[in-house]
Order: C-alpha cells, then sequence, then structure tokens
C-alpha cells in the first residue's frame, strides 16, 4: 500500500476491475476520477483512507453484483452512506460504496407503530414521517440530521436517551440484508429460514455451532451479560447468542453493530417508541465535574429521560455558539461542569407529576445557582442545540494543524465519578491541556477529544502511551471500551484486552462464517496489526478562511442541494484540502486533475444558498467560499459588464423580460438551436438555457405601484394602500422584487394585476396599511445576482443604490414617521436587503433599517385585521418554504398564513432547497432536477388543490419539477382575504 492506503493494482488489473464494475452497476455509477475518490474518502472520523474507485449502487441487486466483482478480484469493500462514523468504519482503501443516494425509502407502517426504512433515510427524515403519528426511533444519536439508518444499525446506535433499551438491538424487528456471497436475507419472509439453510448452509452449520458452545460455557455466558449489561459495542453482539430464539433472529442480532464487516443492511423494520409531547428541559450546574458525576445517581433515581454531562471547557465552547442559550452565561467558568436533564411526560398533568417527585431531589443538589427547567420549545431547543453540536464546535476549535480525535467509553454508573476524577488526571499527565469530557452521563457513557499532529512522531508516541493507559482505566472500573462509537479502526486492536481468549476465538469465528473471503471492511472491529489505531491518521490542512473550521462531521450533507448531482460542502471544502496536501508532496498532476474536475462539480453547481450554515454545528457557509472562488475566476470584463448592469438595472430587467415574451411567441425550435449553441460556444455557466417551461417577461415594477399621492408625500414614493387607520402614516417601505419585472406571475402571463406585489398592496389595502414604494423602485436589486457570482464591485453598487433610496423615504416629507420597516415580497431577496443592511449597521451606516419578509409582515400586521371567510379558504395547500426562510426565520409564519388560507396544508417531509438560485436553475438544470426529485415525487401522491411558495425563482423550479403551477402564498391569500 502507498501513504493514501490504496490496494496496489496493476494497470491491466485496474482496468478489469473498473470494467467488471461498470458491467455490474453502468459506467456512470462506477467513479474513479481524482476528485471522486478524494471527496468521499473523508468521513467524520479521524481516519483517511483513499479509495481505489467509488460505486453508486442504487439496489439490492447491484450490491450483490459489486459484492461478487470484489470477491472476484480480491478488493476490499466498505459501505459509505451517511460518513457520521466516528471510529473508521466508514473509510476504506478498496471499492467505497456508496448507499446514500439509492436507499432512501421510508415506510409507515401500522399508523407509525413500526417503520420500514433504507439504509441511506437520515434519521431526522424517518423521524419525520413518524412524528405525523406521535412517535419516533428508538436510537437517537447526536448526528440524527446527518446519521443514516445504515449507519444506526452498522453502529447499533443508541445517543442520548435511548439507553440499552432503545438502541437498535431493541427496536429492529427485522431487516433485508445482502450477505458477502451475494445471498439475499429477508427476514421477515415466511420463507426466509429455508432460504437460508438452502443457500447458506455453512454459515448456518458456523453460526448454531458458535451458538452452542457459548450457551454451553457458563463463564462466557457471564462474562457476555456483565459486558452487555451497559453500552458496547465492542466487537460483534456477542449477546445475541445467549438472547436470540432461533437462527433468523440471531442473524438480526449479529448483522446490528457489525459495522459493515458482516453484511450490507439494505432496510429495516422498526418498532417505533412514542414521543412524550410534554417536555421540561434545564442545564443544572456545578462547581466541578466530580459534583456533577456524584450527583448523578440521584438524577438516575428521578426518571430523567437524559443526563447529559458537560465540562467546564463544554461550557466555553457553548458560549461561543450563535444560538448559545442563556443558561451558560452569568457566572465565569473555572472548573465548572453542567447536566443537561430532561423530563418528559404524555400530557402537562404527568409532567407535572414527574418535576413534582424530581423537585426535591433537584433542589438538594450542590448546584452554583437554583435550577430552572422550562418547557418552552425555543428555550429547550437551544439548549439541545449546544449538546447536538458540542463536538463538531470543540473540535473546530482545535489548534491549527491538528486532527480532533472522539474517544467514547462506558463504565457503570456508580463509577463514572471515580473515572471521570482519573481520566482528568490521565489527560493531564499526558500533557493533553483543554481536552473536552461531555456525554450521555446517565449510561455512565462518556465522550471526551483531544487533539493531535497525526504527522508529528512525538505526538503519536503520547497518543500511544495515553492509549494504552485508558485501556487499563476503563477496564479496571468494569467498563466497556466502546460504547456506541462502534469498534472502527480505533479499537479494533484492543479487543482480546476486553474480552476473554474464548470470547475473541468467537468473534474471529462469527467473521470467518459470514466472510470467510474477508473482503468487507478489513481492518475493522478485527485486526491483526496492534498499532493499527495509530495508522491512517488524517492530516487536516489549512487553506481557506471560510472554511477551516471544518471538522468533516457531515451535517451539512443532507440539506445540500447537489449532493445527489456533484458534491456536498463537506466534500467541497475536502477537496480543497485534498489539493492542497497535493501540492506540498509536489504531486502536480493531481493538483491539475483536481482543479479542472472541480470547476463544475465543486464552483458550478453550487448553489451558494446558505443552508449549509444552518445545519453545521458551527456556521459553516461553504458557499461564501464558493462566491469568492467565483470571483476570483471571472474576468475583468464579466465583472466590467455586470458592474454596469448594477448602473442600469431597470434597462437590464426590462430586457431580460422583454426576452422571455418574444421567446414565448416563436416556435421553441428558433430559439433551442443558437440558445444551445451559444452555450457550447460561451459556456453554459454564462449563457442560460432556454426552455418551454420558463414563464414570459414580467412588467416594470413601477407600472404597477401607482405615484404617491402629492399631498400625503413628496419624498420621491409611490403609494399603496389607503392609510393606517390609526396614524395616517407609512407602515412599511416596500421593495417588491426584480423577479417580477423578469418573469410573469404564475399563469398569468403578465395579467394587469396580479402577482405577487399586487398581491401585497391588496392585502395592505383591505387591512388599511399603506406603504411606500421608491420612485426609483426599477433600478434596484437585493444584490444576490453579484454577490451569487462573486461580483463584489457590482453588488456595492447596488447596496449604494438600495441604501440612497430607502433613506430619502425615512425623511417625514415622505410621509412615514421614526423608522419604519422594509418589506420585500421574495425571501431571497429579503435576505439580499438585509445583507445590505447588516453591512450598513456593521460600518455605523445610518441609512440602515430593520428589514422583514412580506409573509411575515402580513402574519404580524394583516391578518390580525382581516377577517377570513371560511368558505373562500383553499381546499388543501401544497408549500414549498425555501432556503431563505428557513434560515431567516420565516418558514413558520409562512405555515401561519398557509393555515389561516387554506384548510388542509401540507410541507412534504421530503422538502429541501430548490436548486435553482437565482439564475443557477437556467445555467444548471440539472442541478434543480436533481435537488426536487423527491420532493417533487411526494408532491404528486399529495395532489393538493393548490400549491404555493414564497419566491418566483423557487415557484418556477417547483412547477418545473412537479408539474403543478406554483404561486406566491401571498397570492393565494389575496385571494382569500383581499376581497
Amino acid at each position: 500500500m502507498d501513504l493514501r492506503g490504496t490496494p496496489e493494482l496493476s494497470p491491466s488489473a485496474r482496468r478489469r476491475l473498473l470494467a467488471d464494475l461498470t458491467g455490474a452497476v453502468g459506467r456512470d455509477r462506477v467513479l474513479d476520477r481524482a476528485i471522486d475518490r478524494h471527496s468521499r474518502a473523508h468521513d467524520a472520523s479521524h481516519y483517511l483512507l483513499v479509495p481505489l474507485v467509488v460505486v453508486i449502487a442504487e439496489s439490492i441487486e447491484e450490491v450483490a453484483a459489486v459484492m461478487a466483482v470484489a470477491a472476484a478480484h480480491h478488493v476490499p469493500v466498505t459501505f459509505r452512506s451517511g460518513g457520521t462514523s466516528l471510529s473508521g468504519q466508514a473509510s476504506g482503501a478498496g471499492i467505497l460504496v456508496d448507499t446514500r443516494r439509492g436507499f432512501r425509502r421510508i415506510e409507515v407502517l401500522d399508523d407509525g407503530e413500526r417503520v420500514r426504512a433504507q439504509a441511506g433515510a437520515t434519521l431526522r427524515a424517518v423521524n419525520t414521517h413518524l412524528a405525523r403519528h406521535g412517535r419516533a426511533l428508538g436510537p437517537d444519536p447526536a448526528s440524527e440530521a446527518a446519521c443514516t439508518i445504515g449507519g444506526v444499525i452498522a453502529n447499533n446506535s443508541s445517543g442520548m436517551a435511548a439507553g440499552i433499551e432503545h438502541n437498535s438491538t431493541r427496536t429492529l424487528e427485522s431487516l433485508v440484508a445482502v450477505l458477502p456471497s451475494g445471498t439475499v436475507v429477508d427476514t421477515a419472509a415466511e420463507d426466509s429460514l429455508l432460504h437460508l439453510r438452502r443457500h447458506e448452509p455453512r454459515l448456518v452449520a458456523d453460526l448454531e455451532r458458535l451458538q452452542d458452545r457459548i450457551r454451553h460455557d457458563p463463564d462466557a455466558v457471564a462474562e457476555i451479560r456483565e459486558r452487555f449489561s451497559l453500552k458496547n459495542t465492542m466487537g460483534y453482539s456477542l449477546d445475541a447468542f445467549c438472547e436470540a430464539e432461533g437462527l433468523l433472529q440471531l442473524l438480526n442480532r449479529l448483522l446490528i453493530g457489525s459495522e459493515g464487516t458482516l453484511g450490507f443492511v439494505a432496510d429495516a423494520v422498526f418498532r417505533a417508541v412514542p414521543v412524550q409531547p410534554a417536555a421540561a428541559t434545564g442545564l443544572l450546574i456545578f462547581d466541578s465535574v466530580d459534583a456533577a458525576a456524584r450527583s448523578l445517581p440521584d438524577l438516575v433515581g428521578t426518571g430523567a429521560k437524559a443526563l447529559e454531562l458537560m465540562d467546564a471547557e463544554s461550557l466555553r465552547v457553548a458560549r461561543r455558539l450563535p444560538q448559545a442559550p442563556s443558561a451558560v452565561d452569568g457566572f465565569e467558568v473555572r472548573d465548572h461542569a453542567a447536566i443537561l436533564v430532561e423530563y418528559r411526560g404524555d400530557d402537562p398533568a404527568e409532567l407535572d407529576g414527574v418535576l413534582g417527585t424530581a423537585a426535591p431531589v433537584i433542589s438538594a443538589l450542590p448546584t452554583v445557582r437554583p435550577a430552572e427547567l422550562s418547557r418552552d420549545p425555543a428555550a429547550r431547543a437551544a439548549l439541545w442545540s449546544v449538546r447536538k453540536g458540542l463536538y463538531a464546535a470543540v473540535a473546530e476549535a482545535r489548534p491549527p494543524g491538528t486532527t480532533a480525535l472522539l474517544e467514547d467509553v462506558v463504565v457503570p454508573v456508580e463509577r463514572l465519578a471515580a473515572a471521570c476524577r482519573e481520566l482528568a488526571g490521565l489527560l493531564a499527565e499526558h500533557g493533553y491541556t483543554d481536552p473536552v469530557i461531555f456525554g450521555h452521563a446517565k449510561d455512565g457513557n462518556l465522550h471526551f477529544m483531544i487533539t493531535e499532529d497525526t504527522e508529528d512522531p512525538a505526538d503519536l508516541a503520547r497518543l500511544e502511551a495515553f492509549t494504552e493507559d485508558l485501556v487499563r482505566l476503563i477496564l479496571r472500573h468494569g467498563g466497556n471500551l466502546k460504547a456506541e462509537h462502534g469498534t472502527g479502526r480505533a479499537m479494533a486492536p484492543f479487543i482480546d484486552r476486553q474480552y476473554s481468549a474464548a470470547l475473541v476465538e468467537v468473534l474471529h469465528g462469527v467473521k470467518r462464517a459470514f466472510d470467510p473471503a474477508g473482503v468487507l471492511n478489513p481492518g475493522v472491529v478485527l485486526t491483526a496489526d496492534t498499532r493499527a489505531y495509530l495508522q491512517d491518521l488524517k492530516p487536516v490542512d489549512r487553506v481557506d478562511d471560510e472554511v477551516d473550521r471544518c471538522v468533516e462531521c457531515g451535517y451539512c450533507e443532507p440539506v445540500c442541494p447537489s449532493r445527489d448531482l456533484t458534491l456536498t460542502p463537506r466534500q467541497r471544502i475536502v477537496v480543497r484540502r485534498a489539493r492542497a496536501r497535493a501540492e506540498a508532496d509536489g504531486d502536480l498532476a493531481l493538483v491539475a486533475a483536481l482543479d479542472e474536475q472541480q470547476q463544475y462539480e465543486s464552483i458550478d453547481t453550487c448553489a451558494v444558498d446558505g443552508l449549509c450554515a444552518s445545519a453545521c454545528p458551527v456556521g459553516i457557509d461553504t458557499g461564501a467560499l464558493v462566491k469568492r472562488l467565483r470571483g476570483e475566476r471571472r474576468g475583468r470584463l464579466s465583472a466590467g459588464l455586470w458592474r454596469a448592469a448594477a448602473r442600469h438595472w431597470d434597462t437590464a430587467t426590462a430586457a431580460a423580460g422583454r426576452t422571455l415574451d418574444a421567446a414565448a411567441h416563436v416556435p421553441p425550435g428558433l430559439i433551442t438551436a443558437p440558445n444551445r449553441a451559444a452555450r457550447a460556444l460561451i459556456g453554459p455557466d454564462t449563457v442560460p438555457l432556454w426552455s418551454t417551461d420558463l414563464p414570459s417577461g414580467g412588467r416594470r415594477r413601477s407600472l404597477l405601484t401607482p405615484p404617491a399621492d402629492d399631498g400625503e408625500a413628496d419624498g420621491g414614493a409611490r403609494g399603496t394602500g389607503e392609510g393606517d387607520a390609526a396614524v395616517g402614516q407609512a407602515a412599511a417601505i416596500f421593495l417588491p422584487s426584480c423577479q417580477g419585472a423578469m418573469f410573469a406571475p404564475a399563469g398569468s402571463a403578465g395579467t394587469e394585476g396580479s402577482g405577487v406585489q399586487q398581491a401585497v398592496s391588496r392585502l395592505c389595502a383591505a387591512a388599511g396599511l399603506r406603504l411606500l414604494v421608491p420612485e426609483e423602485i426599477d433600478t434596484l436589486c437585493c444584490g444576490t445576482p453579484w454577490s451569487s457570482k462573486g461580483f463584489t464591485a457590482g453588488q456595492d453598487v447596488m447596496a449604494e443604490r438600495v441604501l440612497t433610496a430607502v433613506a430619502a423615504l425615512q425623511r417625514p416629507e415622505a410621509g412615514t414617521v421614526g423608522h419604519p420597516p422594509v418589506i420585500v415580497d421574495a425571501t431571497s431577496c429579503t435576505e439580499g436587503v438585509q445583507t445590505i443592511m447588516t453591512d450598513a449597521r456593521a460600518r455605523q451606516d445610518p441609512r440602515a433599517v430593520s428589514v422583514v419578509d412580506a409573509v411575515s409582515f402580513v402574519v404580524e400586521h394583516v391578518l390580525p385585521r382581516l377577517t377570513v371567510d371560511p368558505r373562500r379558504r383553499v381546499e388543501s395547500l401544497t408549500l414549498h418554504p425555501t432556503c431563505s426562510s428557513q434560515k431567516a426565520g420565516v418558514s413558520a409564519d409562512l405555515q401561519t398564513l398557509a393555515e389561516a388560507v387554506a384548510v388542509e396544508v401540507h410541507v412534504p417531509a421530503d422538502w429541501g432547497c430548490c436548486g435553482f438560485a437565482g439564475d443557477r436553475g437556467m445555467l444548471h438544470p440539472e442541478l434543480t432536477a436533481s435537488a426536487t426529485a423527491a420532493e417533487a415525487r411526494e408532491v404528486r401522491q399529495l395532489d393538493a388543490v393548490d400549491h404555493a411558495s414564497c419566491n418566483r425563482a423557487c415557484e418556477i423550479a417547483m412547477t418545473r419539477a412537479t408539474g403543478r403551477v406554483y404561486r406566491h402564498l401571498l397570492e393565494v391569500a389575496a385571494d382569500v382575504l383581499a376581497v
């Protein structure tokens, strides 16, 4: 193997392997370019192995075919889905099989009592489907937003409240698995036992022999029961041999927690657990970890559903988070520690009883401040966001050039205080400064994070010595070396330290029974190399200020609109890191390959929607990096043209509208051929692709807004509405989006009186609210067309123009008093104007004012003034929130308004960013097609009467994807309310 861990294959052997894989799944899903291999090599762990080839498998048959190819070529196989595993089990140097794209089906069964989910479905997606039935999956790891069912099963995940009562072992009912031989087993099928005995007689015989051996060995049974009385993901699920009733249940149980070394679990049926809707959460602050740990037995006795320990360094990090709750402030952190506690009940009355029982115990604890438990959903969410994002937030603060290593151990709860003391001493003894200790204290499960320079021999020697001492410490306290993160590569060399020789032999017997050729994930769970945990450690190169804090956790990936087309935010970042490493190593061929390949994969197809920042625990916006890279790659001519467009935006938008109008009135063939030729000549990232589903052109915004009455305002404004009934002053300054000037409203062919601009005017008029629109509205824009492309000069021109126009309407002679807000009728444009004002405020520019989306304005100021006629409400409405509405917190108001004007409101569980991203959907329509595919399927199944969103570009994207006409929700509201 070379330094990157790639198997050494001759060129001819490599060609034969690729040819056979192509025959198994098709050429377009056998990825062997440099960018494919390096972008997918990274997961959340501190290990890095670059695969020989990546295969996108989308069916059980394809997985079986890939396994057959791998066996024939003696090349190892590793399965990857969410890539959130922390012990190295999702990294491999052979064939990396990406199962995230093709295995996402979710089927709720028995009114939510059970659920069938495939390996690539995220835990959050499954729980979103179950939430409608008041249920959830039992496992609840902190990575629930990104981890997938395949990993939850493969690691026997538990989490913050699951313990060992609701982990995968206890809640999985049946599964469909592909064994290394290619045999497919559905353990719920009536003939599955017969099928297994017929096709896998040696496996059956071996498992029955191993089970008989264990059950007749009292010492082995006692050892297993002791080990599995705690959380335990070291080795395989040996407790299955003691507890499983029948061969199929034994197979189920052994595959759970097998970390991709025994087979591939394609889907599974889980028994869902009831969600107790009444909850109270609080943060108990103690003066030390020891004091917190000593309080745990009493807290466990109160019936707390979750008890999460956080040490002093955790609290310091939590204070830096943008969503930090007030509970972590107000005291000087020295040696403090905290326990996040949560109580639940089926209803408020039951919760009252639980809290009443717990109150005397909590009040008697040696906390440094009175305990406060909150039932407020927002306050509780803030507390949990700190805990769920803690690993990434702590790792983000690591010293430059170091890698974060997160360990996962467990001891009996009554030994936790002593173990914490000794662990802290051990960390100090080995010179680890500012280590972080946290974890699921209710279960005695500790996580702690250290940082190392993985390329410094002295650091590796320290890590080796510390790990040896750690193993002795945990085992001395009767604990397990891995609780829930899986054995992986990190603890595989220590299997024989935790288990007796007899059980170690059984573990190897299990591996030989399932995978006699040793093809599946070698080096994971079991290894003969006692120093394997020190090999293939991930270096971290600092390359870009915008993203250097990334710890590669993968939380960003499920929300990325390009995840199924090209790359995700994490992958865009690691490609930059791989390039920097190649450049430092003098590998100019790899540098050139990555430079060429990342133009489309990484830069052109990024929607720069910023949703990744909202999903990232430390707020990294990879789109900001892409914007800068786009700007650096633009020529001076392009920058000059876009700067000129900013100065003459009225002409530019009018020209765009006239072009679309003209295109709508000529035969499509006269447009498509020259349009495609222009794209081929000038470039697809410059020339939009015209298609027949694009609307005709819109109308100038000034034509849709009458001039203000001269007696009311002389500040260069146009007016809407009839004046505020109370004060006779303008309620807001209205900046209609220029999207309406370029694109006609849905289904209206530009008919006057339709569209969102007119809808806002009608709603405000009906409520007696007066709006002011700048006289020069046709020249204004939110700046997003420039910022998304990296044209900062043009963006600056437009920002100054917007600030000047808004300031002119803040004067009393314009008909305003005080500082009325600016409202905008498209959420992406609201975000753009908010950015202009935020930047101005940072410069202490007095022209900066607050900006509110029109949906929120209508909910707050219009709805309370109007009466909804139930006869006019829409029968059913499917709603598409946008990435901007989600980031700005407008989605809640969107839901409120939708429920006011429609009897039944649906938000698809598979909702996501549409990827239209201004003009991205016209430059790269494949991005929108990929981003909307899952949501579109659900929308067609819902088959609502009406469909709405809150941004014209997104409405076009969703109309294109679903075949249903989408319009702005305010247009629907105006039809219902403004009569």
